[in-house]
């Protein structure tokens, strides 16, 4: 929500992720091909399988993210839980409790109290994106592999477990799950080997770029950030190349605007470089682990680089006033805005069809904001005997499809909007 455009939004941010894996990608394959082809792939997997699943993982690692990122998923995940001893299995609250077949399964309320964009993307690239088949983006099953940051699903999660610590896969998508396990020979827990450099890059982007708004915004100078460096790894071999570096760009005859841009330019550089090095580095010395499914450290977790610019970014951008400001807004926003839409899709006249007319003007208007083909997700129940059929999972996750497809603008602008509707019953 900057008004300084130069600013990274989520959009950028999967620009640059797509292409730092992309990269990543080339290096580790030049560097062991024969690994790669032992798993079965061809000699022309550089440019037909690696690079476009990198890209395509890249591009779409965080479209499942409600508004205002992880504090928007908290906020979600808080709505539920402030409501779990009714929204899951009685008709209201205080009201009489839903029939057995309706009730959401224990289990299954983890996917809401603990709301989560990863798999809000899987489900939004495979069912809620419209297709004539119903196929979503019709993505190949590695590519979908590949963008499963997490391979369990949510009562399998184990937060001591890197990547078990949260569910991977809402219920509602198990038969997509299963149709890829099927189609890659992966199990339950089992991560594509390519979903590590999608989680490196991801902590590259914004460990490095973080930084780099930080500076954009002039929260900081790059002279903060190189003695903020200093002070814990003076002995880097990046650090020391920086303050020769500055050393060199202010003997120059340069005004103090142009030395600023141009240090910036050595800090982004210079990070990137290190940090893409390190993930390739890491990649290429696991390559067995990885490939035989038995890794189990993300690639930058040992870097003092990356852990250096994420304390940075925490310190002074995430903990900034006006940061802080925005989040608190835009959480109060999140949570009226899911009372509104729960309003609207239960206040209906036939309990038993979502679509049914509404009981009032107010609903009715703020039910129709709902995309059509999330609608059309919620009423065709599909996987006989599936757990998540029941009425009630499906209208919830019809609220938190609407909830987690706005951006942080829309819902702002929204929010405003229904805050001026009456509460006038017009039935």
């Amino acid at each position: 929500m900057d008004e300084n455009d130069s600013v990274r939004t989520r959009l950028t941010h999967s620009h640059e992720v797509a292409n730092l894996a992309r990269s990543i990608g080339v290096r580790v394959y030049l560097n062991s091909p024969d690994e790669f082809n032992r798993s079965g792939i061809g000699h022309d997997a550089l440019l037909n399988v690696i690079q476009p699943i990198l890209l395509a993982t890249g591009l779409g690692h965080d479209l499942g993210n409600p508004p205002f990122g992880h504090q928007g998923e908290a906020a979600i995940g808080r709505w539920f839980k402030n409501r779990q001893a009714w929204i899951f299995s009685k008709t209201a609250q205080g009201g009489e409790e839903l029939q057995p077949s309706q009730v959401v399964p224990e289990p299954l309320r983890l996917e809401f109290t603990r709301f989560d964009g990863n798999p809000q993307a899987l489900r939004l690239l495979t069912r809620l994106q419209t297709h004539v088949d119903g196929l979503g983006l019709d993505l190949s099953a590695a590519t979908l592999a590949a963008g499963l940051k997490y391979p369990v699903c949510f009562a399998a999660a184990d937060a001591d477990n890197p990547i078990r610590k949260k569910g991977g896969y809402f219920s509602s998508e198990k038969g997509v799950v299963d149709w890829i396990r099927e189609q890659t020979g992966l199990d339950e827990g089992q991560r594509h080997p390519l979903t590590w450099i999608m989680e490196a890059c991801d902590d590259i982007a914004y460990s490095v770029l973080d930084v780099d708004d930080v500076l954009k915004k002039l929260v900081m100078s790059p002279d903060d950030v190189l003695v903020v460096l200093q002070r814990s790894q003076r002995d880097d071999p990046i650090v020391i190349k920086l303050q020769s570096r500055f050393t060199d760009v202010e003997r120059k005859p340069l005004g103090p605007d142009a030395q600023r841009d141009i240090k910036i330019q050595y800090l982004r550089a210079f990070f990137i470089e290190a940090l893409v090095s390190h993930a390739s580095d890491q990649f290429i010395r696991n390559l067995r682990p990885i490939f035989d499914f038995s890794h189990q450290t993300p690639l930058m977790d040992n870097s003092e680089l990356c852990s250096a610019l994420k304390k940075i970014a925490k310190r002074y951008a995430f903990n900034n006033p006006l940061v802080l400001r925005t989040e608190a807004l835009g959480a109060a926003a999140l949570d009226g805005l899911m009372c509104a839409f729960w309003s609207a899709i239960s206040d209906r006249k036939d309990v038993g069809d979502i679509e049914s007319r509404k009981r009032s003007a107010r609903s009715s208007y703020i039910f129709s904001l709902i995309s059509p083909n999330y609608v059309q997700q919620a009423c065709a129940p599909d996987t006989p005997g599936s757990e998540a059929n029941g009425l009630r999972y499906r209208e919830l996750r019809l609220l938190t499809d609407m909830i987690s497809g706005m951006t942080d603008t829309y819902a702002m602008r929204l929010w405003g909007e229904i805050q001026a509707l009456p509460h006038v019953n017009s039935a």
